[in-house]
């Protein structure tokens, strides 16, 4: 079982999709990865021996954030624009999208679920 920042890898898969596991590590930082600790990407994780998986840790721990230490950064940044009101803070308070989005028809993913406003009756003359 290969076991890499507390993530445990698929043993069936090649070594450059099996670290996608991980996050805060993509198809090309992956293939980076295994080409600094000069392993065959096409390699599966199963057949990774001891040696290299310490060098694949090696590496992923001293050039990379990943796994909980990304995720505590990105949040810290999204309260760092919360707290000093600029737009993207604004937009990320009200659970609106951040990046010029229409929100008049799309944007259902941060908004929720549709609530239905009743219409004002008209008056009567």
């Amino acid at each position: 079982m290969a076991r890499i920042a507390g993530i445990d890898l698929p043993k069936n898969k090649r070594g450059e999709i099996g670290l996608t596991y991980i996050f805060g590590i993509g198809r090309s930082r992956a293939v980076k990865i295994l080409e600094e600790a000069e392993i065959d990407p096409n390699i599966k994780v199963s057949e990774w021996d001891d040696d290299q998986l310490t060098t694949i840790r090696r590496v992923i721990s001293e050039n990379y954030t990943v796994e909980g230490e990304l995720r505590s950064e990105i949040q810290l940044n999204i309260k760092r624009l919360m707290d000093i009101g600029c737009n993207r803070g604004i937009r990320h308070r009200a659970g609106l999208p951040l990046r010029g989005q229409r929100t008049k028809n799309n944007s259902r993913t941060r908004k929720g679920r549709r609530k239905t406003v009743a219409n004002k009756k008209k008056a009567t003359k």
